[in-house]
């Protein structure tokens, strides 16, 4: 994890992403922010980066490859498996079954996305706050 790197967000909503990207900028977050619409064109990115992305924020039901299908394609590459990239799940979706399901993995939190600007935003908030502050294998000392 950099905590200068990117932000990654999943997501094929393109009011979800404006959301996101007002949300950081409102907070004055430097952090480059990429967008991708599915699992598949994270994957593709994050295999061949030579960058360390701060965070994963991911919805879960997608086109192509959804967010459960990247996270297990993830914990199978050992390459971004090292990498220890923080991966939250923010969906509207958030069924116990559905959480129990993702919690199987290795992620690092799911959120269900706030129902107005202000909820989203403390979720945003509350999650690069903690991220800073969290020490990581990959932390650079």
């Amino acid at each position: 994890m950099s905590k200068k790197g990117p932000v990654i967000s999943i997501e094929d909503d393109p009011d979800d992403q404006f959301l996101l990207k007002s949300v950081l900028e409102e907070m004055n977050i430097p952090n480059p922010v990429y967008f991708f619409e599915n699992g598949l064109e994270a994957l593709s990115f994050l295999e061949e980066t030579t960058e360390q992305p701060f965070l994963i924020l991911c919805d879960i039901n997608m086109p192509v490859m959804n967010g459960m299908e990247l996270r297990k394609r993830i914990d199978e590459n050992t390459y971004l498996k090292k990498k220890a990239i923080p991966f939250i799940f923010l969906s509207t979706s958030g069924s116990l079954p559905l959480i129990e399901e993702a919690y199987e993995s290795t992620i690092q939190g799911f959120y269900k996305k706030g129902n107005s600007f202000q909820d989203f935003k403390k979720q945003i908030e509350l999650i690069v706050t903690y991220w800073e502050a969290c020490l990581h294998p990959n932390t650079k000392f």
